[in-house]
């Protein structure tokens, strides 16, 4: 990871915040992703990187090891963000989707 772009959380600050937070989190930079698809590229393209680094950093947290379904959810989720942006859209997810999903997480978290 040379070119960690969420360095404080990349040295294991990341690893503090619970599941909720952490996919709360990539909600975020999804959304963001989202909002800036249409009117400029490059900030969109910015908020998938950050999104797929704090996916990476999720799936290495050692919590996440002792339950190999939490892993493959996450693993899944991370698969049909790329295939959303960057595939052929093979799960067929919208915008609106997505935006739901994490919007749970984001929302288990504040409670």
């Amino acid at each position: 990871m040379s070119d960690v772009q969420h360095r404080d959380l990349a040295a294991g600050r990341w690893w503090e915040l619970t599941l909720a937070e952490q996919l709360g989190n990539i909600g975020s930079e999804i959304s963001r992703a989202n909002r800036w698809s249409d009117r400029n590229p490059l900030l969109s393209r910015g908020a998938l990187e950050r999104a797929l680094e704090l996916f990476d950093l999720t799936l290495d947290d050692p919590r996440h090891r002792q339950s190999p379904a939490r892993l493959r959810e996450i693993a899944r989720a991370r698969e049909v963000v790329v295939d959303f942006f960057d595939g052929s859209n093979e799960y067929r997810s919208t915008a609106a989707g997505l935006q739901k999903y994490f919007d749970a997480y984001a929302l288990a978290a504040r409670a």
